[in-house]
C-alpha cells in the first residue's frame, strides 16, 4: 500500500482535543480511565486511527461523559 493510500481521509473527525478541554481532563488521565494506552488514544485524538473497537469507544464516551456522535464527527 502506498502512504498516500495509508494517509487516506475518512471523512470523520476525532474530537477527543476538544472533549478534553472541555472537561479539563489530560490523555494521561483518559489512558488510566479507560485502560487504553496514551499512544494508541493520541492516535485516534490525531485522526491517524484507521478503527477503533467498541467497547474503546464506549469507555472513552463513559469516561468523558458524551455521546458517540460528539466524540466522532463528519468532517
Amino acid at each position: 500500500m502506498t502512504p498516500a493510500a495509508e494517509e487516506e481521509e475518512t471523512g470523520i473527525h476525532c474530537r477527543l482535543d476538544e472533549l478534553l478541554a472541555e472537561r479539563g481532563m489530560t490523555l494521561t488521565e483518559l489512558s488510566a480511565r479507560v485502560g487504553v494506552s496514551i499512544v494508541n488514544l493520541s492516535v485516534l485524538k490525531n485522526d491517524r486511527a484507521r478503527a477503533i473497537r467498541y467497547s474503546t469507544l464506549r469507555a472513552i464516551c463513559d469516561a468523558l461523559g458524551c455521546e458517540v456522535g460528539e466524540l466522532l464527527v463528519l468532517s
